[in-house]
């Protein structure tokens, strides 16, 4: 059985792949080049391991909020791949969980997990990791000012993308200094955990009907709606 993960909800799109216990992880920075170089990288972890897309029969995948363009790459991959491999698994998480995980404390506890939602906000979840399972504190992920996180209560660790100006807030609302930079960027290593962990992932039934969560819709489409006062038809956006 070889599983791939694959995230690009941030500027870093995180591959790993694992067959037989061994796990070759690769990553690529700036957003731009996701979809240019994805496939290319999937190709060159999983030759690492002597396999093929051919042989994919798992593939997990980070499915938001973050980036409009990453994640439809992402989806993309998954949903090609789940065309070509009739009877492969495809199951999603959220990709705060997948920065959430890779920081939870060893013997257990709450992570809340941030990314920048920029206009001053951050997408927010949280959840209490232990070694084999995950559940989710509070509502779906979401937007959220920096003052509003104090409504998750006590956290033990904080973790998360966001401009400097918000660090400070955020450590105030959540008395935890942040984990930030490099060590808070997601890692694909981390989405193979949740796909053997209770409540770490969910199946997708109808992979061609599946849309990822975008965390609110793009400025966009909120300016088309405020100027014509209905939402917009036929939007992709998914609230939380």
């Amino acid at each position: 059985m070889l599983t791939l993960a694959l995230d690009c909800a941030t500027s870093r799109c995180t591959v790993a792949v694992t067959a037989g216990g061994a796990v070759v992880s690769r990553a690529i920075d700036g957003p731009r080049r996701h979809a240019r170089e994805v496939l290319g990288v999937i190709d060159e972890a999983l030759g690492e391991l002597g396999a093929t897309p051919a042989d994919i029969t798992r593939v997990l995948t980070g499915d938001g909020p973050g980036s409009f363009t990453g994640l439809r790459v992402a989806g993309a991959v998954a949903q090609a791949l789940a065309w070509h491999r009739q009877g492969m698994v495809w199951e999603v998480a959220p990709s705060l969980l997948i920065r959430a995980v890779a920081h939870a404390p060893a013997a257990g506890g709450t992570v809340l997990a941030l990314a920048d939602a920029l206009r001053g906000e951050l997408y927010a979840g949280c959840w209490r990791v232990s070694a084999t399972a995950v559940m989710p504190v509070g509502v779906a992920p979401r937007a959220l000012p920096p003052a509003a996180l104090a409504e998750f209560g006590p956290v033990d660790v904080v973790v998360g993308s966001m401009p400097e100006p918000l660090i400070e807030a955020v450590a105030v609302a959540t008395r935890c200094r942040p984990v930030t930079g490099e060590l808070a960027l997601p890692d694909a290593r981390a989405l193979l955990r949740l796909g053997t962990m209770a409540g770490g992932t969910v199946p997708v039934a109808e992979p061609s009907a599946w849309r990822p969560h975008y965390g609110r819709p793009a400025e966009a489409q909120a300016v088309w709606e405020r100027r014509h006062g209905r939402p917009l038809p036929d939007s992709t956006f998914r609230p939380g």
